[in-house]
């Protein structure tokens, strides 16, 4: 038991130097975590905002105007593909054609 414990102190000594390496190697202007990417950030606004309004039905444009999204077509190309997936994956359904809504 003794033993064990030696060497999961041991990798835990491993795991905090390593963590100092890779934040010396990238590091994120603050000294804090690594930023998260911006993909898991929209994806996490699209999340945030369809709770915020849970039974109330999107189209993309209503979505970007509410979280202060620019509106031109390639930005909202991207989000449609985004909706796409959180419909997919059971987070969103679409109760009309172009329509977003969280699933209740």
């Amino acid at each position: 038991m003794t033993g064990a414990l030696a060497e999961t102190e041991a990798r835990l000594v491993d795991l905090a130097t390593a963590r100092k390496v890779i934040a010396e190697l990238a590091p994120t202007g603050d000294g804090g975590e690594l930023d998260p990417p911006a993909q898991a950030t929209a994806y996490q606004a699209i999340v945030n905002a369809f709770n915020q309004h849970p039974y109330q039905a999107f189209r993309v444009r209503e979505l970007h105007e509410l979280l202060g999204m620019p509106t031109d077509d390639p930005v909202m190309n991207v989000t449609r593909s985004r909706l796409g997936r959180l419909t997919r994956q059971g987070f969103l359904t679409q109760p009309g054609r172009g329509r977003y809504q969280k699933r209740t």
